[in-house]
């Protein structure tokens, strides 16, 4: 073999090790930009409620607690609160050495907390300054299922106007206790569901999972209008103290790969303790949604609730008469056939495959309710409220499963 052919080889094989060496490198560099495994963002619209301007700051300090304890890996947490009415900061809680602080991103004036256009917006500035493969939602502020904040009766407002005018929400009464629309107690504040789920569409992120730290808000009919734009739901089917979510207790379980049983058992350790002992709570799995809405339409076109029976169902809230009633109980009241009723039963605990409770639930109105029966989600499908009778027939669980 001639020496030029020797030295030809040797320097086509430096070559290819100088070419693997660039790959290797890109490829290095190529992980080391890829986003974080998760941002979860914790939105804060304005309450026009100073007691829940209050734990919203408790709230944020027991998360911490939370971060404080484990640090932060491959997750981002972003807040954006309201410092006012007009006034609201969109900043990056950072951990180190067990020590959080605080990164502000933006700072924003005249957001627009109610709007579709507003809330991608508010969105899309998260995903840009903490992009990860995964996004996560918490919500604080007070919730009202999934109530349109301004009421469409195709009814004559004459022929309802007494009852209506007549309503007060929860957060209305003198109660023992406070307790937490999604928003405010105003509607200058207060944001639609169906506004929420087209705000998160247009921003092309399906969140791993929504908490709502508001009352009322473990509905079918929310849970279904949000089920294109959330994987889960973390909510509660009643009334939840101002306190809210034990963030000090169940947050490691938030972060990360989500604990979504550690988080109802730290919920119920928490709340079974606390000095009013009542609280419920529910995870919902929404890609069982659609299977659970088939099943509902068969049973609706067979039978049709008899509203004698109305009283018999387990009411979840406080209002006369009752807009929000358990699910399982009352398709449990609906159906006469075993058969399909044994359908539903195992199709409802796979839509809501994690669940828990006190034995007593609180309402504003009427004080400490009890629980005989509860599946983890409300439906309104029975109402007779005023409120609610027209408006039901509008939403899209309604429209799903309704001939």
């Amino acid at each position: 073999m001639s020496k030029t052919n020797t030295l030809g080889k040797s320097a086509r094989f430096f070559i290819c090790l100088l070419f693997l060496s660039f790959f290797l490198m890109s490829c290095v560099k190529e992980e080391v930009e890829l986003p974080n495994q998760k941002t979860l963002l914790m939105y804060l619209p304005w309450p026009e409620d100073r007691t829940l301007t209050k734990a919203f700051k408790t709230n944020l300090s027991d998360l911490e607690k939370a971060i404080s304890r484990n640090g932060l890996k491959d997750e981002k947490v972003v807040v954006f609160m309201s410092t006012g009415s007009t006034q609201a900061t969109m900043y990056e809680i950072t951990c180190k050495n067990g020590i959080c602080k605080h990164d502000t991103l933006k700072n924003y004036s005249n957001p627009s907390f109610t709007t579709a256009e507003g809330i991608a917006s508010i969105l899309s500035d998260m995903k840009r300054v903490a992009p990860a493969l995964t996004y996560a939602m918490i919500i604080g502020g007070h919730g009202m299922g999934w109530l349109p904040v301004y009421p469409t009766y195709s009814t004559p407002l004459r022929a309802i106007t007494t009852s209506v005018s007549s309503f007060k929400n929860y957060w209305e009464y003198e109660g023992a206790f406070h307790t937490r629309y999604f928003g405010g107690t105003i509607p200058e504040y207060q944001t639609d569901i169906t506004t929420l789920a087209d705000a998160i569409a247009r921003t092309g992120i399906k969140m791993e999972y929504i908490l709502f730290d508001n009352c009322y808000m473990s509905s079918i009919e929310v849970a279904y209008e949000l089920r294109n734009v959330t994987n889960y739901l973390i909510a509660s089917p009643t009334e939840i103290m101002a306190y809210g979510m034990p963030y000090a207790v169940v947050g490691e379980f938030l972060l990360g790969k989500t604990n979504y049983q550690a988080i109802c058992d730290g919920f119920y350790s928490f709340y079974s303790a606390y000095e009013a002992p009542y609280g419920t709570l529910a995870v919902t799995d929404c890609s069982e949604l659609t299977s659970t809405a088939s099943l509902m339409q068969v049973i609706n076109s067979r039978y049709t609730f008899d509203a004698t029976q109305l009283d018999s169902l387990q009411r979840m809230d406080g209002y006369d008469p009752a807009i929000f009633y358990d699910m399982g109980d009352y398709v449990a009241h609906l159906c006469k056939d075993e058969q399909l009723l044994m359908r539903f039963e195992d199709q409802l605990n796979r839509t809501v495959p994690y669940k828990t409770r006190t034995d007593k639930f609180y309402t504003k109105s009427k004080g400490v309710l009890p629980i005989r029966v509860y599946s983890g989600i409300t439906t309104s499908d029975p109402s007779d409220n005023p409120r609610v009778s027209i408006d039901k027939t509008k939403t899209g669980w309604y429209r799903a499963t309704h001939n």
